[in-house]
């Protein structure tokens, strides 16, 4: 099988078994979708849509958080990891959207990646979902499903995953296709325990074909 005949494979069971495929991470605007992803490094989007609600009746907007002292947002978030550097990266981020961007979140990767707190993965997340750009953001489910099921090769770190699934995916199914791996990888493809039995994907998986032969 060829990578790209994979690659058609896996898009088409994934259309055809999960048509919506969306975050899990509760949000109503732009801002509170960026300060959930942020939150949601190293930590589970249950935990965070816990942790949000009472976040955003204190910040609801940009200009709460950029005036809100370090410590005060530290008791809102203190349940998830990291919850001193992410309190400063969420002032900062704030901060940051209203002097150079006129408090709007904005739709280029580039510019999303000038907010603390804000990776290429963050980025990506913001400019697929909020504004359906075409890329893919590479979680630890993404960079683990690519590689077991074949569709990255020897990926070094996440950006070598992004831009193997960016050659073979269409543009108008990336958005999907990164939330069509994130949940798989979160309920089926599980890292220490791959639930392989209940897996619709075994006959184009090659971590399955390699443990089962």
């Amino acid at each position: 099988m060829t990578k790209k005949e994979r690659y058609a494979k896996v898009i088409a069971w994934f259309e055809e078994n999960m048509p919506v495929a969306e975050t899990e991470l509760n949000y109503r605007t732009p801002y509170e979708l960026l300060v959930a992803v942020i939150l949601s490094a190293q930590c589970t989007d249950k935990r965070v849509n816990t942790i949000t609600p009472d976040f955003f009746r204190s910040f609801p907007t940009e200009k709460e958080l950029a005036k809100a002292e370090q410590s005060f947002v530290f008791e809102h978030i203190k349940s998830c990891s990291y919850p001193n550097n992410k309190a400063k990266n969420l002032i900062g981020m704030a901060q940051t959207l209203i002097e150079k961007f006129d408090g709007r979140v904005p739709s280029e990767v580039d510019e999303l990646q000038k907010l603390p707190g804000v990776g290429r993965k963050t980025a990506n997340v913001i400019a697929s979902v909020v504004y359906n750009k075409p890329v893919i953001a590479v979680d630890t489910h993404v960079f683990r499903l690519a590689e077991r099921l074949g569709l990255s090769t020897n990926a070094k770190n996440p950006l070598e995953t992004e831009k193997q699934l960016s050659r073979y995916i269409p543009p108008e199914k990336r958005a999907t296709a990164h939330h069509w791996l994130i949940l798989h990888g979160r309920y089926v493809c599980l890292a220490r325990k791959p639930k392989c039995s209940e897996c619709g994907l075994q006959a184009f998986c090659k971590y399955y074909q390699k443990n089962t032969n």
